[in-house]
């Protein structure tokens, strides 16, 4: 059972994650077992070797597992989450993934695969959540 009765008021309650909108960030679809978010990259999002900064791909896999794990159960909160960054974006946007791989009556383990718009992975996020 869906917590958010839309993808738009989803998109309302997750403007109070303040550093991902301030980093250009969206919720673009929000199901009962998936979430993608996406955002188009530019200059303030590299690192010193001219890179996409890791956390830049990781806040973008943290929104979706937020996303999915609160349509799952709200609240939810991140209990434990790992990234295994696969390759550098070549592309101008990432998009984010997010599936369910378990839900049980305290935890979620969720899923988020990271791509650029060229195709290309990477990165995979796995998240535990522990529901409030």
């Amino acid at each position: 059972m869906s917590t958010f009765a839309s993808t738009e008021e989803a998109r309302e309650y997750f403007k109070g994650d303040k550093f991902a909108t301030n980093s250009g960030m969206l919720l673009d679809e929000l199901g009962e077992d998936y979430a993608v978010c996406s955002m188009t990259l530019n200059e303030g999002h590299r690192n010193a070797n001219g890179g996409i900064m890791g956390g830049v791909i990781f806040t973008l896999a943290d929104l979706a597992f937020a996303a999915l794990s609160n349509q799952l159960h709200r609240p939810t909160v991140a209990q434990q989450v790992s990234i295994n960054y696969l390759s550098a974006p070549k592309g101008e946007r990432l998009i984010a993934r997010a599936s369910i791989r378990k839900t049980g009556r305290t935890s979620t383990i969720l899923q988020v695969d990271v791509s650029d718009d060229t195709g290309r992975d990477i990165a995979m996020f796995v998240g535990t959540g522990f529901k409030l």
